[in-house]
């Protein structure tokens, strides 16, 4: 089979007595009990073998189905941001197909930074039809795992460092994409918060922490967005693999929480056959067994739960009711899926999907700095205007790791920056540093060859010279999706840009003050030049109409309004995960070359952290500004005190003051006066995005209840709602409040 180009066969037919149905609505209650009835009628007729077959992976991204009885294989593809093209049987390498290009998205730290789950939708409908036009039916993505450092190399494709807006950004692409028959496999449950030691990192949490910041998103995913399949994590917790994790698979996700689908496993995070029989794994893909990489034939019935599982069952020592389980669930998977007859057709590469992902990118951009209004770039008073820096060229939709794509095109910064402009203005580009000139990943290549030979001095030379003579300068740089930067299966290794990037935006700020940094990142950056530019912009890797999207905020054809997902801190020291000294782990002295990892900080986690400490962050989550301004009036509730069984509705004005239309994201955050247990100063529990008109006001109400007030007791094992004085806090970042109303949350009894 090796180098054969992948076959993807969709079968249809029906075989003996079993007559499959298709269902548009999993969650109908009539439909759901007629296929439940089918599953059964179908486990009964299945073969030993054949249960066997479907737990694991008959090639790179696929597993089979039971041609016997009609049974389709299933078909899974990368990645949270684009359908990823087409690889060998079983091999990363390219099967050199001509028409499997697709759309970049952007980033999910894009997606998160609009705050509007409006957006979210939109992303999982866009890129759920990209996936069934390609004949997938489970796509590997979204990822919700916490922001807990800015190292993380993976930080890009998650959406921050606050569970309440991951969950409620989560659900409606979960909804999106499964309306098209694709199952949405939600990842990397769980603690999977840094990738250096990903395979070896044992980490120790505390059950606060695990409840209140790093479960939160994935339980919403589940219970709110109906997620048809979660994949398991590389890492450890309590001494287990996350693929096969007694107390977070079984316990947890399919006991607490019910979940009814499939947990697949990360490509190589499947260890032990005994511990994925009983410990919650149900479909297995791309083990790195020695028959795999041997080349023996039939490689793939080496898995762990594949030849060996066999054996055991043959041998009497497990039996078949796991078995049965994990089938149960891919024939309920099958029925969402591969034998859904009402889904639809999809499409790929359309020109709403490049809309949805132009919109997507324009919405999450943040403008975070814009000293003297220098932004929106006023072309009537400028001549010149000097692009500099390797991002504003460099492709961003290849590398990165599983999220690296093949794009039916991706438009640059430089490039959409040239085309708005037009014969406007002139616009000169310098390169300004060479970071990595390279553009392939597994085989696929961006076509670029930026080669660039000269050295560090000549090209900062050349950039302050194209600097000095123009009205203004556009620097875009940051980090790219190369190892160490942001990047799967590495980690960065500080806080700084690499390649020079400061010492080069502080000689151009030396020639001329009216500067924009772009930055491209997933990640926050130290800015020690911060007080030297006029205008930042945080533009994140926004797919394949990257340079449109940042051309229509920087010429104010869109007017901002992301906010930041995350906090930017002054320093890795105002990071708790730095502070206390637990990253990257302590390896053992066991010879088992296991890193402990130990959350010290527990529930204080980014802009809880900031507030416990009382540092002042370089951008506080929840940041982002505007062309116009925005008027908050005085916040009042509906009543001050509260039984936990009711609600309480808090409304505040507000007003667009400003001279253009804007978009706000109004802020609620919850403070506990008083409790039994360390609280953080204040939570995020609520937020809308608003649009307004230039002297429009509007009223935002939030509704706020016991799950907003609520702590998770560890010693009780329960979400606690303590009676007392609380805060609701009406802000328009993590440290820009804006008004304040205390209520009382009185004993039912």
């Amino acid at each position: 089979m090796k180098k054969q180009i992948i076959k993807q066969t969709m079968l249809f037919c029906v075989a003996g007595l079993v007559a499959i149905s298709a269902y548009a609505q999993h969650n109908d209650t009539s439909q759901n009990q007629s296929s439940e009835e089918q599953i059964e009628s179908i486990l009964s007729r299945l073969t030993l073998e054949e249960k066997i077959a479907m737990t694991h992976a008959q090639s790179k991204f696929s597993s089979p189905g039971v041609k016997r009885l009609g049974i389709p294989e299933f078909w899974t593809t990368d990645g949270p941001h684009g359908v990823r093209p087409e690889v060998l049987w079983d091999e990363w390498d390219q099967a050199g197909w001509t028409n499997d290009s697709c759309v970049a998205f952007p980033a999910l730290t894009c997606l998160a930074a609009t705050w509007n789950p409006d957006m979210a939708l939109l992303y999982g409908k866009s890129i759920g039809e990209e996936a069934r036009y390609r004949k997938k039916d489970v796509l590997l993505g979204p990822g919700v795992n916490i922001y807990r450092t800015p190292l993380n190399g993976r930080n890009f494709e998650y959406m921050g460092e606050d569970p309440y807006l991951t969950s409620k950004m989560v659900v409606p692409y979960i909804q999106g994409v499964q309306q098209n028959g694709v199952a949405a496999c939600v990842k990397h449950y769980a603690l999977n918060n840094q990738e250096i030691n990903r395979h070896t990192t044992n980490v120790i949490v505390d059950d606060r922490a695990l409840y209140e910041i790093y479960l939160p998103a994935f339980k919403a995913a589940v219970q709110e967005g109906k997620a048809w399949a979660i994949m398991g994590s590389y890492n450890l917790y309590q001494n287990q693999h996350g693929c096969h994790n007694q107390r977070l698979l079984n316990d947890i996700l399919k006991g607490e929480w019910g979940f009814d689908g499939v947990v697949i496993s990360d490509w190589g995070g499947t260890h032990d056959t005994e511990e994925a029989i009983r410990n919650g794994l149900d479909m297995e893909f791309g083990s790195w067994t020695n028959g795999l990489s041997d080349g023996t034939s039939n490689a793939y019935d080496n898995y762990y739960l594949a030849n060996p599982y066999l054996k055991l069952i043959k041998e009497g020592k497990v039996g078949t009711e796991e078995l049965d389980d994990k089938v149960r669930r891919i024939l309920r998977l099958a029925f969402r899926t591969t034998m859904n007859r009402n889904k639809p057709y999809g499409s790929l590469c359309s020109e709403e999907h490049y809309e949805a992902a132009r919109r997507i990118g324009e919405e999450g951009i943040v403008l975070l700095q814009n000293n003297g209004n220098l932004l929106p770039l006023d072309l009537n008073k400028m001549k010149r205007i000097a692009v500099i820096g390797e991002n504003a060229i460099k492709m961003m939709t290849v590398g990165g790791g599983s999220s690296s794509l093949k794009v039916q095109h991706e438009i640059s910064p430089l490039e959409g920056i040239r085309r708005r402009i037009g014969d406007k203005a002139e616009v000169v580009y310098a390169r300004g540093y060479v970071g990595d000139p390279s553009g392939e990943y597994n085989g696929v290549k961006s076509g670029q060859d930026l080669t660039d030979n000269r050295t560090p001095e000549e090209l900062i030379a050349e950039a302050v010279k194209v600097a000095k003579e123009a009205d203004c300068v556009i620097f875009i740089g940051g980090l790219n999706k190369s190892s160490g930067q942001d990047c799967e299966d590495s980690d960065r290794k500080s806080l700084n840009l690499s390649y020079g990037q400061d010492k080069l935006i502080a000689a151009l700020a030396e020639v001329n003050k009216n500067i924009v940094v772009v930055n491209i990142s997933g990640n926050a950056i130290a800015m020690p030049w911060v007080k030297d530019v006029s205008a930042i912009v945080q533009a994140w890797f926004l797919g394949s109409e990257a340079g449109n999207s940042i051309a229509a905020v920087l010429m104010g054809d869109v007017n901002p309004s992301g906010k930041l997902p995350f906090t930017f801190p002054a320093s890795l020291e105002d990071v708790g995960a730095h502070k206390l000294g637990e990253y990257p782990g302590v390896m053992r002295t066991d010879g088992s070359n296991i890193w402990d990892v130990k959350y010290n900080e527990g529930i204080f986690v980014g802009y809880r952290w900031a507030d416990k400490e009382k540092t002042t962050p370089l951008f506080p989550f929840g940041h982002g500004l505007s062309y116009t301004t925005f008027a908050y009036g005085k916040a009042v509730v509906d009543k001050t005190t509260f039984k936990s069984d009711e609600t309480l509705t808090v409304t505040v004005p507000i007003t667009n003051t400003g001279k253009r239309e804007g978009a706000e994201v109004v802020q609620l955050y919850i403070r506990d006066v008083k409790s039994a247990l360390p609280r953080p100063v204040k939570e995020l529990k609520g937020f809308k995005k608003i649009r307004l008109m230039s002297g429009e006001t509007c009223e935002v109400t939030f509704t706020i209840d016991k799950e907003a007030l609520s702590y998770f007791d560890d010693t009780r094992h329960e979400w606690v709602a303590e009676p007392g004085k609380f805060e609701a806090i009406i802000a328009a970042s993590a440290i820009d409040v804006r008004s304040k109303v205390t209520f009382t949350l009185s004993d039912n009894h």
